[in-house]
């Protein structure tokens, strides 16, 4: 399945993605840029760092416990971080950095829907020097109190430090909260609290008032209160991207980045011109009466021509492709 996916995603890459799309990088940070390190094949997680402007951090879906930290400025790995003190990863998919200035590492896959009985969540101080480094991290046991799931979405709020899961299934998946606190010494049960879409990413804005989540066809954002979903969400523009895997805010909430597996793999800056009445500022609202909005990106205008066959194209992709995943299982 795995394999079809990557290949509806490099034929999808060359409807959606139009000439000329780039911008020049180099310039100023959190804006689109290309992962240059041709070690990063399969970008399943991505989340802005808070010690260092600019920088993002994720990692590739596979066994391997490494966490790179990409300057949006350059494209360039300025940091590759080794965890210690955990097992072999499984099916690292998501990342995310807490209040607590701890980053959190899903590896949370489970691609045969509940053949694992347990998964991990990975945690370390985000580290104050970039370089390349061993970090010393802490692995907690999670499981579902319904049962194994398959997930890509590992967020945590950045207020309460309270970690949620969104399970990932093509029929719509649930909204996993895990306990107040993760012990490190027992079993953290993460308890149903919401249904989703099919996710593959997601991230709580800076405030902790949104919710972003993102799947292969789309991405919105729910307003976030008192633990629970707040409203049925809203679409936001989000590029069309191949295998469209990860997601996350910048660090001032002025903008979403979305990202994609694959070598070479493109980080889009999205502006939230209409954020839905998040507390944050929406990139593109005057400061004052009469000032100029925030620049918009080009994913947000050079895009546009091609939504249309994009879409079509994409939509139709995986159709054909889970429509024949259908049958098989009921063969």
């Amino acid at each position: 399945m795995r394999s079809a996916l990557c290949a509806l995603g490099a034929a999808a890459a060359l409807v959606l993605l139009p000439a000329g799309h780039a911008r020049a990088e180099g310039q100023e940070p959190d804006r689109d840029f290309t992962i240059e390190d041709s070690r990063v094949t399969e970008s399943s997680g991505l989340a802005a760092s808070r010690a260092h402007p600019g920088i993002y951090w994720t990692h590739n879906d596979q066994d391997a416990p490494l966490i790179y930290g990409i300057d949006s400025r350059t494209g360039k790995t300025v940091a590759t971080l080794t965890m210690q003190g955990v097992g072999t990863p499984r099916d690292m998919e998501a990342i995310a950095v807490g209040p607590d200035g701890d980053i959190y590492v899903g590896d949370i896959g489970d691609n045969l829907d509940g053949s694992w009985d347990h998964v991990w969540i990975y945690r370390f101080p985000e580290p104050k020097v970039l370089k390349d480094q061993k970090v010393a991290a802490k692995q907690y046991v999670v499981k579902y109190a319904d049962g194994a799931r398959n997930a890509e979405a590992l967020m945590v709020h950045p207020k309460t430090g309270r970690v949620y899961i969104a399970s990932k299934n093509e029929d719509g998946g649930g909204l996993y909260a895990g306990p107040e606190r993760l012990s490190a010494s027992g079993t953290n049960v993460f308890r149903r609290v919401g249904e989703v879409p099919w996710v593959t990413d997601g991230a709580f804005s800076p405030a902790g008032d949104r919710l972003l989540l993102r799947g292969y066809l789309m991405a919105r954002e729910y307003a976030w209160k008192d633990g629970r979903l707040g409203d049925e969400g809203t679409s936001v523009g989000a590029p069309f991207q191949g295998q469209a895997e990860s997601a996350t805010y910048t660090t001032d909430g002025s903008a979403y980045m979305f990202g994609s597996e694959g070598r070479n793999s493109r980080v889009v800056r999205v502006e939230r011109t209409d954020a839905g009445g998040s507390s944050e500022k929406p990139a593109g609202t005057p400061a004052t009466p009469g000032s100029p909005p925030s620049p918009r990106s080009p994913a947000a205008d050079g895009e546009k021509g091609n939504v249309t066959v994009g879409f079509l194209v994409l939509a139709g992709a995986f159709v054909l492709v889970f429509g024949i995943k259908r049958l098989l299982r009921r063969g």
